[in-house]
């Protein structure tokens, strides 16, 4: 359970803000929509290396 402190006086917004941000850290909403459907180890394994492959080839372009 996520605990946020609000100040007598604090802006709302800005209380949601600092909610979102924690929310997101905590990294729920990613393992949710992980959880929805299993994808094989080597599935995963070979998605992360066209990921990184893409990612390298991309930093390549924008060097030289």
């Amino acid at each position: 359970m996520l605990i946020i402190p609000v100040k007598e006086g604090d802006n709302i917004d800005r209380a949601l803000k600092r909610f979102k941000k924690k929310y997101e850290r905590t990294g729920v909403l990613k393992e949710l929509r992980e959880r929805k459907q299993y994808i094989k180890p080597s599935v995963r394994k070979r998605v992360t290396k066209q990921k990184a492959i893409y990612r390298r080839i991309r930093s390549e372009e924008l060097i030289g």
